[in-house]
């Protein structure tokens, strides 16, 4: 195989560059802002709460911390994807708790395997690694919650 000579890496390099600013036009992944909290569950402690929104409420929320890698894309895409969908599926600040509820096994079944928060959001995101015991205490107060 032939090895790739300087002037085509550079202008491979350049593409790569060029590509990368002309999809900086896309509006999608763009809008930041966060609807007005409606109502949040009726929390059975604050301790929960604290936990959920360390872990969850980025995604789960209308309370979206938007980090600065948010605003460049591709990888404002994937953020506004994963919030939309999160928010779609669990939204801590539009509880009505009559879907909520219905979700109480699934919700807490997702923290103990691990699948929430997902593995991608924690490097970007250490505060919301919990403990064994922090996740225990979560579903557990999750559970509580959803039940009321």
């Amino acid at each position: 195989m032939q090895k790739p000579n300087t002037k085509t890496l550079l202008s491979m390099a350049g593409l790569t560059v060029l590509c990368l600013l002309v999809i900086q036009v896309v509006p999608y992944g763009k809008n930041h802002t966060n609807p007005p909290v409606v109502r949040e569950p009726s929390w059975d402690s604050p301790a929960t709460r604290e936990l959920a929104k360390r872990a969850c409420f980025d995604c789960h929320s209308h309370e979206t911390v938007w980090p600065g890698y948010s605003k460049i894309a591709p990888l404002s895409w994937l953020v506004q994807y994963d919030v939309e969908e999160g928010r779609k599926e669990l939204n801590f600040s539009d509880w009505n708790g009559t879907r909520e509820g219905e979700q109480s096994a699934k919700i807490t079944k997702e923290v103990i395997k691990g699948g929430m928060p997902p593995l991608q959001y924690l490097p970007t995101h250490p505060e919301a690694r919990l403990t064994a015991a922090e996740k225990n205490a979560l579903v557990k107060g999750l559970s509580a919650t959803v039940g009321r």
